[in-house]
């Protein structure tokens, strides 16, 4: 069984080579979002690749393997599956499960998790909006743009929240754009580096560009 560590630098070089394209992951930015120095990155990484988790270039950057990437989507699984049961089971606010998930996805069992899914009814988000991997791995494929870059005037669905900072996650659910709110860009400033948009029922509101930008949504 992989230990925490192990499933931390899978689940962190994941998400990396997401942000990459799919591409290596320089060995600077991995120990970056573990918050490790370099050489304790890099020795992790030797020893994730001789598991045959990760595919190693010194000099270079590193990648997962396709066992590597499986186990990855599995801890991912995990997390998500266990935020949406802390936020709509158990009542905790969508802006602390994060760290709550860190915890338990280590824990859990893949007895439990099963349960969790069948309970929950195999759902493809979690509370933020981000994807759950399915029980082989895969990830429903969903066509969103930010909200900074929006058409105006075009009916929208506030589908992801891609900053989980609990500061930002508090913020969006004042003003009403959590996941599934429907809302139309009304106009985009680039002068003032703002966006306004309207909500049913609700005053227009504007906001600035950066937090637009972690905002995705999709057409209704």
């Amino acid at each position: 069984m992989a230990t925490r560590t192990v499933e931390d630098y899978l689940k962190t070089l994941l998400a990396a080579q997401q942000q990459a394209g799919g591409g290596q992951v320089l060995m600077g930015a991995l120990a970056g979002a573990m918050k490790v120095a370099p050489g304790t990155a890099t020795a992790m990484v030797k020893t994730l690749a001789e598991a045959g988790l990760v595919d190693y270039e010194p000099r270079g950057g590193v990648k997962l393997s396709g066992k590597g990437e499986k186990l990855a989507m599995h801890v991912l699984r995990r997390h998500r599956l266990v935020e949406l049961f802390l936020v709509d089971v158990l009542g905790l606010d969508w802006s602390e499960v994060d760290e709550e998930a860190e915890e338990l996805e280590h824990a859990i069992s893949d007895k439990v998790l099963d349960r969790i899914d069948q309970l929950l009814k195999h759902p493809e988000v979690d509370p933020h909006g981000d994807p759950i991997p399915s029980s082989r791995g895969k990830i429903p494929r969903r066509t969103m743009v930010s909200l900074s870059e929006c058409e105006p005037g075009r009916p929208v669905r506030v589908a992801r929240v891609i900053d989980q900072n609990p500061q930002f996650l508090q913020f969006v659910d004042r003003n009403n754009l959590k996941p599934g709110t429907e809302l139309i860009v009304q106009r985009r400033d680039e002068v003032a580096d703002a966006v306004a948009v309207e909500r049913r029922d609700q005053p227009r509101l504007t906001l600035g560009t950066a937090a637009a930008a972690k905002i995705l949504v999709e057409a209704v």
